[in-house]
């Protein structure tokens, strides 16, 4: 299982693709990555809205969709059980992840999913070409599964404070993890889930290009922050996002599906 390609892969297997755009960006941004997208785009690629995309029955931020409106929101953006998936985003947040970790969550293979590492800013900064035309595709008949065990819910979060049985990593950055700022939802109160640690998902991406660390430079981190890595972890953050960022380091570094708290602090800190 490789979650990760490059820029130059991509540009070598384009025909053998499909592309998502799935940039996201947090509330107090004053940025829109639909317009975004609209102005330029990788060729061929498809604007995946992560909102839109998510659970529309409940207040939570974009959490995930249920089976049957996850299959119609595949087959509408006109993708197939069978195609090799590439996600990138145009976000500091990476947003990329979040839609990679949908995609296993729902069984679609793992092989045949990953993120273009670097995203779109690696792709302008090699100056490759753009586009900002509209992708015509036909409409697919896409089958999920759900995959429970790449899912914890509160209830498991809050036993586990006593129970200790997985270690909760919160990709937040440090001043929000400590509660020295206020969240940038309202009516959430500041701090973290007991017992948790602070992996902020920055601390994994190479700034000049948002590309990953190596796997032995991801390993070092995790190790670092007092993250061993052949204990039972799980993911979390503002809202579900760059927990993704941090299950998929996870992954390059042992080869397995991560696990994320899906509700994140939108959830666990309106208690």
């Amino acid at each position: 299982m490789n979650p990760l390609k490059s820029t130059s892969w991509l540009s070598e297997n384009f025909s053998k693709v499909k592309i998502l755009d799935a940039t996201w960006h947090m509330p107090n941004s004053n940025r829109n990555a639909l317009e975004e997208f609209q102005e330029n785009h990788i060729e061929s690629s498809i604007f995946f809205d992560l909102d839109k995309n998510s659970n529309q029955k409940i207040s939570l931020p974009h959490m995930l969709p249920d089976l049957r409106e996850w299959e119609k929101i595949v087959s509408k953006l006109g993708i197939q059980n069978n195609d090799h998936v590439i996600i990138y985003d145009n976000s500091e947040v990476l947003s990329a992840s979040r839609c990679w970790f949908t995609f296993l969550y729902f069984g679609h293979n793992e092989n045949l999913v990953s993120v273009l590492d670097g995203g779109l800013k690696k792709w302008k900064l090699e100056n490759r070409p753009l586009s900002n035309k509209k992708v015509n595709f036909i409409e697919t008949n896409y089958k999920a599964s759900v995959n429970d065990n790449l899912v914890i819910n509160l209830d498991q979060v809050e036993k586990n404070i006593v129970k200790k049985e997985f270690c909760l990593v919160d990709a937040r950055g440090e001043k929000r993890f400590k509660g020295l700022v206020e969240e940038p939802r309202k009516n959430l109160r500041k701090g973290n889930v007991k017992g948790s640690k602070n992996l902020p998902f920055s601390k994994i991406i190479n700034p000049e290009d948002n590309t990953f660390k190596k796997k032995e430079e991801l390993k070092n981190i995790f190790l670092n922050h007092n993250i061993k890595l052949n204990e039972k972890l799980a993911f979390s953050c503002g809202s579900g996002i760059t927990a993704c960022v941090l299950g998929l380091a996870s992954t390059v570094i042992s080869n397995k599906l991560p696990v994320i708290y899906d509700g994140s602090w939108a959830e666990y800190g309106l208690k």
